[in-house]
């Protein structure tokens, strides 16, 4: 411990990729040759026995590593150093360099594939002639063709099985072991006994089944990769807008074009028609942007001097000049990237079974491949052919589709949901989601928008623009909302505000005041969502608000009902206003009035009767309900508290993504154990079949690496289903 907290390199370099919140810190390792569940194991494992370590967790897809700690900065550098001591490369994690490292790996595996294929071509070809040459072929000649096959064999399978070497290798070096290690053993015991063989002019080897089982599996790691890339689509999407150019005004006022990873706080960006923003800013200039990232809407917006523009927005108008108020790893792209990613690197139930399963397979599968050989050897049999049945027990056994069933599931439900506008927080949460029998939906803000609107119709139009003079002058939402109903207009002059009472103005020796019933003289109830407007003696007019529902509510609430949960409405409002938007969503049970601390003992309630609940809310006043229910759901409008306390997180005003997330988490854990009985059928299967010698090294490669991308394939069919 104390030889790592001597890491050479100062922390200071760090500091841009180190995160604080209180006194928490994080800070996200670039991973560089984990392939399996157990690899992943093993390095959490490793970085979580760090004092102050509380969390981490390893995305096999992105090649990520997230760390939380609670301490000092320089543990950052402690734990790159521990994930090195585990036998894997670890550097901080930048955008643009996880990018290059993924075109960089497709590029070497299809550089080592094209090898491995060229040799499997020459070596076939080579026994092939020996196999049909039978006995007009001489011993000289046999033996020449044996040689000239490991010429070629040799080498190309040394240099195409890299990436399992030295996997296992960097494992085995720290006394541990990982998949890699029985796949490394298998190709180099297939060479050395087809060299045995040759040196003592045996009639048969084994070169062809050394290059072919390389070329095979080289095959399943790539197809993985692709497939695993595929899938990543989304999060890649977001990395890529983390590493464009911008172009910046320098401290002469000329433009430099910079990476986004250089932009820094209070840097001035220039952007020009079409280009995307890389941060969080805030326009000096009025233009049009297209927000369709941060609001799920594609048509475009105006966006006013002074307005506020996210990261990932595109201008649609004229030129304009941003202020960058964030830095690129603090903008909305990296909360999207990041909150995408932990979706998909938080282990439910289903995974850690997988873990468990994956961390028993070296000890069993050794344990069986040595059972085999004894056992051949006991029966009689050679020892070329013994080997060769123990060979393919090691290689049909590799637990690829049991280290797939779930993640690629997992990877490929969180980027669906992610394009349908649903951020998954974590990845048990679309287990849990799947069990949901009850959804309480709170009312103001998410079953309605929350923005206040104008619902008198017969308002003269002369009374409306006369108050909205007077509304145009408050920030107050009641007040916003009346002068948007009267359109534009003037401002009415003189105005003043008494405090909780409403305004008032003097235009031609009238008084005119708008606000509460008691200040504009009414006699009747005051209800909360209204306004009085009164123009010297004559009687007060009203203005009655409602919360405007979501378009989609009703639709979203027939859609749960329809996959069997029953809908609740809980609600703070009043009696009337709660009543009115319970019936247009077609909600049957809800209760008004109801407290935070009421709305989770509701939830608790349902909970002692054995249901599992469905929590969507915004306000801070859900926040706890949120973290009581089952599974949580928060709209993108929420506030911070809530969206922290919910699992889900919905894009845009879009209610139906609720109903949505239910059908594909559903239809994953269908899939997932789906994936469980086609990987233990096949092990049911392949290992006796090893084991009493049915199959070659050669097939046994083929059947593994087309185990694993059943699973995929299989995972792959949620892209293209209906919830």
């Amino acid at each position: 411990m104390a030889a790592l907290a001597a890491a050479p390199a100062p922390a200071a370099d760090l500091s841009r990729y180190v995160r604080h919140r209180g006194d928490c810190a994080s800070v996200e390792i670039a991973v560089r040759g984990a392939r399996c569940a157990n690899c992943i194991a093993k390095i959490e494992r490793g970085v979580s026995a760090l004092a102050g370590v509380h969390e981490a967790r390893l995305n096999l897809s992105t090649g990520k590593l997230s760390v939380a700690w609670h301490g000092h900065a320089d543990l950052a550098w402690t734990i790159i150093e521990r994930v090195k001591s585990l036998g894997y490369e670890a550097f901080p994690f930048g955008a643009a360099e996880a990018l290059d490292d993924t075109h960089m790996e497709g590029r070497a595996l299809l550089r080592r594939l094209a090898v491995a294929g060229f040799g499997t071509v020459f070596v076939m070809g080579l026994t092939d002639a020996v196999w049909y040459g039978g006995s007009d072929m001489t011993a000289a000649t046999r033996d020449l063709f044996y040689w000239l096959a490991a010429a070629v064999s040799v080498p190309a399978t040394l240099y195409a099985a890299m990436p399992f070497f030295a996997s296992a290798y960097k494992s085995l070096l720290k006394r541990q072991t990982n998949m890699d290690v029985p796949i490394g053993a298998a190709i180099l015991l297939s060479l050395g006994l087809s060299l045995y063989q040759t040196v003592t002019h045996a009639s048969h080897t084994y070169f062809d089944a050394a290059i072919m089982l390389t070329f095979l599996l080289l095959i399943g790691r790539y197809l993985d990769f692709s497939l695993r890339n595929h899938a990543q689509g989304a999060a890649r999407h977001l990395l890529a807008l983390q590493s464009i150019l911008s172009r910046r005004f320098d401290f002469s006022g000329n433009l430099e074009t910079v990476a986004a990873a250089d932009l820094a706080t209070g840097d001035r960006i220039f952007l020009a028609a079409g280009e995307r923003t890389a941060v969080d800013g805030v326009l000096e200039d009025a233009t049009d942007a297209d927000l369709s990232l941060v609001t799920g809407e594609s048509v475009p917006v105006t966006l006013p001097k002074g307005a506020v523009m996210r990261a990932g927005s595109v201008i649609m108008g004229r030129p304009c000049v941003l202020r960058a108020t964030a830095r690129v790893e603090s903008s909305l792209v990296a909360d999207l990237a990041r909150l995408l990613e932990a979706g998909q690197q938080t282990r439910n139930l289903y995974v850690r079974l997988a873990d468990r399963a994956a961390r028993a397979y070296v000890p069993f599968v050794a344990s069986a491949s040595l059972a085999v050989l004894a056992a051949w050897l006991a029966m009689g049999a050679d020892l070329a052919t013994s080997v060769t049945n123990a060979v393919a027990v090691l290689i049909i056994t590799c637990p690829c589709a049991l280290g797939l069933a779930v993640p690629a599931v997992q990877t490929v439900a969180t980027g669906r949901l992610f394009e349908r506008g649903v951020f998954v927080k974590s990845g048990d949460a679309l287990e849990r989601l799947a069990q949901v029998d009850v959804a309480i939906f709170d009312k103001t803000g998410t079953l309605t928008l929350g923005t206040p609107e104008l619902v008198d119709a017969d308002i003269p139009r002369d009374v409306l623009e006369a108050a909205a003079k007077l509304a145009r002058a408050s920030r107050h939402p009641l007040a916003r909302a009346l002068a948007k109903a009267a359109g534009t207009g003037p401002v009415a002059s003189g105005v003043r505000e008494e405090a909780g009472s409403g305004l008032e103005a003097k235009g031609d020796g009238v008084t005119e005041r708008l606000g509460n019933a008691t200040w504009c003289g009414a006699r009747e109830v005051a209800h909360a969502s209204e306004l009085w407007f009164r123009t010297g003696d004559n009687p007060p007019v009203r203005f009655s608000f409602g919360d405007r529902l979501r378009a989609d509510s009703a639709d979203t609430v027939r859609a749960l009902e329809s996959r069997g949960l029953a809908v609740e409405m809980l609600t703070g409002d009043a009696e009337a206003p709660a009543a009115m938007s319970a019936k247009k969503a077609g909600i049957a049970h809800w209760l008004a009035r109801v407290t935070p601390t009421e709305k989770a003992a509701r939830i608790a309630a349902l909970k002692a009767q054995g249901h599992r609940v469905l929590m969507i809310g915004d306000g801070i006043n859900d926040a706890g309900a949120l973290a009581q229910a089952h599974v949580s759901i928060a709209p993108g409008s929420a506030v911070g508290v809530s969206q922290l306390a919910a699992d889900m997180i919905l894009r845009g005003d879009a209610l139906f993504q609720v109903a949505e997330a239910v059908g594909v988490a559903r239809k994953a854990r269908v899939l997932v154990l789906e994936n469980f009985a086609l990987a233990g059928l096949y092990n049911l299967i392949a290992i006796p079949v090893a084991a009493f010698g049915l199959v070659t090294p050669l097939i046994a490669a083929a059947m593994m690496a087309s185990s694993s991308l059943l699973v995929t394939l299989n995972a792959l069919r949620l892209a293209r289903t209906g919830p």
